[in-house]
C-alpha cells in the first residue's frame, strides 16, 4: 500500500532537519483531534510528526509553542515545520497522559499520595501559563475566538443544546425559556474579568508525564478568558472522576500558586467558580455527543455518566442555577435518566 503524501512529506522533513532517514513512522491515535499524529524513530532520536489540514490551528500550536518556551514552561519544542505543507516535528514526550499514568496507582492507592502530589506540579504550573506568559501573548493567532466572550459562550451552550440535549434529552423542553437561561449564565459569567490565557482543554488527557513531570500539549484552541475555566476543566475532567475532597484541596493549591503569580480576590474567584464548571461541564457534553454521532466515537459516550455526576453536585454547588430554573430542571432529569447513567 503507498504511504499517506503526509508521511513521505514528514519523512522529508525528517532528514532536512537531522540529515537521516526515520526507520519506522506509525500512527498514534488521536483522541478527539482532526489532526494526524506519528512517532517517527531511527536508532538515534524518537519524534512526533503532526499533518493537519487546518493550517490557522497548526499556526496557532506553532506560534504558542515558540511564546511558552521563551518562557521556560515545559511544552514540546517544536524541531521542524512546513506550515505551508501543514507539517511539523515536535518533541517526543513519551507514552503517557495525565490520565494513564494515574491509572495503575489509582488502583493501588486511590486518588492520594503520588497522583495528588502530580495534581499538584500540573496546577502550579497552570498560572504561569494563564499569567505569566499570557499577558503577552499575541491572541490573533487564535484560530477559533481570539477571547472567551459572549459569543464563544453562546456557542457553546448551542453546541450542549444541539449536539447533546437534542439526540439525549427525552423530555419536552422549552427552547424559549432555555434560550432564557442561556442568556442569564453568560451575561453572569462576563462579570469576571476575561485578560488571562485560557487554554480551552486543560484536562487530564492534555498533559504528558515525561521523567515523573508533567509537559503540557493541545492548547493551540486557547484565547483570552477568566482565570477559573481552566482550573474547572482539570478538577472537573470527566473520566478522571477526582473525588470531591480532593477537589477542594486541590482548588485550594490552585489558589496559593495563582496568589504567588498575581494577588487575586480569593473569595470573588471562588463564588464564580461553580459557574464556569457549569460551563464547562455543558461544553464538554455536547462534545461527547458530537464525537459520538458526527465522528463515530463512540468511545467518548463512556464519559457521560461521569459528566453527569458532575451535574449533580452542581446541583448542590452552582448558585447560580437558583436563577437559572430550566436549565436547573433539564439537569435534574438528566440525573435520572438510567439510560444515560448506566452507559458503559
Amino acid at each position: 500500500m503507498p504511504l499517506p503524501l503526509e508521511t513521505i512529506l514528514l519523512e522529508r522533513l525528517f532528514r532536512k532537519c537531522y540529515g537521516e532517514t526515520p526507520d519506522r513512522i506509525n500512527p498514534l491515535k488521536g483522541d478527539g483531534s482532526e489532526r494526524r499524529i506519528y512517532r517517527m524513530q531511527n536508532v538515534y532520536r524518537s519524534v512526533i510528526g503532526v499533518a493537519g489540514d487546518n493550517r490557522p490551528e497548526n499556526e496557532a500550536f506553532y506560534h504558542f509553542s515558540s511564546h511558552f518556551a521563551r518562557y521556560n514552561l515545559p511544552v514540546p519544542a517544536i524541531y521542524a515545520a512546513e506550515l505551508e505543507n501543514n507539517i511539523y516535528i515536535e518533541q517526543d514526550l513519551g507514552f503517557f497522559t495525565l490520565f494513564e499514568w494515574m491509572q495503575p496507582l489509582r488502583e493501588k492507592e486511590g486518588f492520594g499520595g503520588s497522583v495528588m502530589a502530580m495534581y499538584k506540579k500540573v496546577l502550579s504550573w497552570l498560572p504561569r501559563f494563564q499569567i505569566t506568559a499570557g499577558r503577552t501573548l499575541d491572541y490573533s493567532y487564535c484560530y477559533q475566538h481570539a477571547l472567551f466572550g459572549r459569543d464563544s459562550m453562546m456557542w457553546d451552550l448551542r453546541y450542549f443544546q444541539h449536539r447533546f440535549l437534542a439526540p439525549f434529552y427525552s423530555a419536552p423542553l422549552d427552547q424559549t425559556a432555555l434560550s432564557g437561561d442561556f442568556t442569564r449564565l453568560v451575561s453572569h459569567l462576563l462579570e469576571v474579568p476575561a485578560d488571562s490565557f485560557l487554554y480551552r482543554d486543560f484536562q487530564s488527557r492534555n498533559v504528558m508525564i515525561l521523567d515523573n513531570e508533567p509537559h503540557f500539549i493541545d492548547y493551540q484552541s486557547g484565547r483570552r478568558g477568566a482565570l477559573q475555566y481552566d482550573v474547572a476543566s482539570l478538577l472537573f475532567d470527566a473520566k478522571a472522576n477526582i473525588p470531591e475532597p480532593e477537589r477542594e484541596e486541590l482548588l485550594d493549591y490552585y489558589l496559593q500558586a495563582l496568589q504567588e503569580v498575581e494577588m487575586v480576590d480569593e473569595e470573588k474567584f471562588r463564588s464564580y467558580f461553580y459557574s464556569f464548571v457549569l460551563m464547562r461541564v455543558m461544553q464538554a457534553l455536547g462534545a461527547y455527543g458530537y464525537l459520538a454521532a458526527v465522528k463515530g466515537k463512540k468511545s467518548f459516550l463512556k464519559s457521560v455518566p461521569f459528566a453527569l455526576a458532575n451535574l449533580e453536585i452542581l446541583l448542590q454547588k452552582a448558585a447560580v442555577l437558583e436563577q437559572l430554573p430550566t436549565l436547573r430542571g433539564v439537569f435534574s432529569r438528566l440525573i435520572q435518566d438510567p439510560a444515560l447513567r448506566e452507559i458503559k
